[in-house]
């Protein structure tokens, strides 16, 4: 009797551990001027400044068109980098402006990216989940938040989630911490398709949505995904764009920061 309960006990645990197990992450495909092709091209091409550009992730409409070109070969169809390069006489142009100066010049502009920025008082705001329920900011107030804006199209915000659970969730599942993924200018049965899978993956969010981009407007442009750490007293300690090697490393030390400073 003691072996069948013990057998029991032994599945149930699995069972729970189980929920809150992550996928391995999805691998980029790369395709170079429509051709996949691999890490190594790329690195090499960048080094001859062959280069022109570089896209993590892709329109509805290109997904569809890669699709029926390569079929199972680009995987999920958000996971893909697509790599533009200079013909012989772009390059040859763009060399001539680099020992001019002329390119480092244009590669300093910028383009803004916040709205609201650090120590700035995050503007208040009511968002949406996919189950139906309602979370007001202001009332959050005594916790350590971090808004996340993405969209179901956008590669590095899906590839950051994959992230979440180990390098974020995890390690402050105990504290006054909480985490909100703003879905944005998306509408909400496409959103709840994908958070479907999602949460088949592992990465159990608070999944709001900004349809009309109500909040984002009020926050960011331009790039995403985006963070915003807001501190127990509603003001902005940390902003982030992108999805860059050891972002979300540094998000949890801010995030740490703002934990002690009780």
């Amino acid at each position: 009797m003691k072996k069948i309960i013990c057998f029991a006990f032994i599945l149930i645990v699995q069972s729970f551990y189980a929920q809150y197990k992550v996928v391995k992450k999805p691998e980029y495909v790369i395709i170079i001027d429509n051709e996949i092709s691999s890490m190594e091209k790329v690195e090499k091409y960048g080094n001859e400044g062959y280069v022109k550009s570089m896209n993590k992730g892709v329109s509805e409409e290109k997904r569809n068109e890669l699709a029926k070109k390569f079929g199972d070969k680009i995987g999920d169809r958000e996971f893909i980098v697509t790599i533009e390069l200079y013909s012989e006489k772009e390059k040859s142009e763009n060399d001539k402006k680099r020992n001019t100066g002329v390119a480092e010049k244009e590669m300093l502009k910028e383009p803004q990216e916040y709205i609201l920025n650090i120590n700035d008082k995050a503007i208040d705001f009511t968002l949406k989940l996919i189950d139906g329920k309602e979370i007001k900011l202001s009332d959050l107030k005594g916790k350590v938040v971090l808004v996340n804006f993405w969209a179901t199209w956008c590669a590095p915000c899906l590839m950051e989630f994959y992230d979440i659970p180990t390098k974020i969730l995890g390690p402050f599942k105990d504290d006054n911490f909480v985490f909100l993924a703003i879905s944005k200018g998306e509408a909400e049965n496409l959103v709840s398709k994908k958070v479907m899978k999602l949460k088949k993956d592992g990465l159990n969010f608070n999944y709001g949505i900004d349809p009309e981009q109500k909040i984002w407007n009020q926050y960011g442009m331009n790039s995403i995904p985006k963070n915003f750490l807001i501190d127990q007293n509603g003001v902005i300690k940390f902003v982030s764009t992108g999805n860059a090697k050891g972002n979300l490393e540094n998000i949890a030390v801010e995030i740490r920061k703002l934990l002690s400073n009780k």
